[in-house]
């Protein structure tokens, strides 16, 4: 059975940063894709952030794309978020998870294991 565990939220003040960790059990980590995705509250979960099984490829919603990096290290089976320049929209759960073999990176239905999620909350 496949445990994702997101750790590194917390409050912080806009402009800020945090770095979001997601550690996972199996030995299959380097077999497949990672994703970051975050909700709020009445909304529907949104894609923030993947990673390639390698590593080589990344992928980022246009709302993160120069402030979020995610990265990646097999040797240590985690995932990381690094979050620059935070907003206060940033507010939210983050949730990270373990893409499908098929598929795209962007929509949750593609992955199949997720973790419990951190909140972040970015204050004005």
């Amino acid at each position: 059975q496949v445990q994702l565990v997101e750790s590194g939220g917390g409050l912080v003040q806009a402009g800020g940063s945090l770095r979001l960790s997601c550690a996972a059990s199996g030995r299959t980590f380097s077999s497949y894709g990672r994703g970051w995705f975050r909700q709020i509250p009445g909304k529907e979960r949104e894609f923030v952030a993947a990673i390639s099984q390698s590593g080589i490829s990344t992928y980022y919603a246009d709302s993160v794309k120069g402030r979020f990096t995610v990265s990646r290290d097999n040797a240590k089976n985690t995932v990381y978020l690094q979050m620059n320049s935070l907003k206060p929209e940033d507010t939210a759960v983050y949730y990270c998870a373990r893409k499908g073999l098929i598929g795209t990176y962007y929509r949750p239905d593609e992955y199949d294991y997720w973790g419990q999620g951190t909140q972040v909350t970015v204050s004005s």
